[in-house]
C-alpha cells in the first residue's frame, strides 16, 4: 500500500513525532508506516485522515497486486 504520509505532514509542518502525539502511537510506528513497512489499521488510518482533514483515500492507495 502506498501512501502521502510525508507529504501531508509536511503540508501541515508537523514532523513524525507530532503526528505521532497526535494519533497515540509511536514515532517509529508513524515512520513504519511512511516507509511502507507497516499498513495501519482502519482506526488508525481515520485518525491520520482526520488530523489531515482527507479521506484515506486521498492518503493511502493500493498498489496493483494489494
Amino acid at each position: 500500500m502506498k501512501n502521502n504520509l510525508r507529504v501531508q505532514r509536511a503540508i501541515k509542518n508537523i514532523t513524525q513525532a507530532e503526528l505521532a502525539e497526535l494519533i497515540q502511537v509511536s514515532r517509529q510506528t508513524v515512520n513504519t508506516i511512511e516507509s511502507g513497512k507497516y499498513v495501519p489499521s482502519t482506526v488508525l488510518a481515520l485518525k491520520m485522515a482526520r488530523v489531515f482533514g482527507k479521506a484515506i483515500e486521498e492518503i493511502f492507495e493500493l498498489e496493483e497486486g494489494d
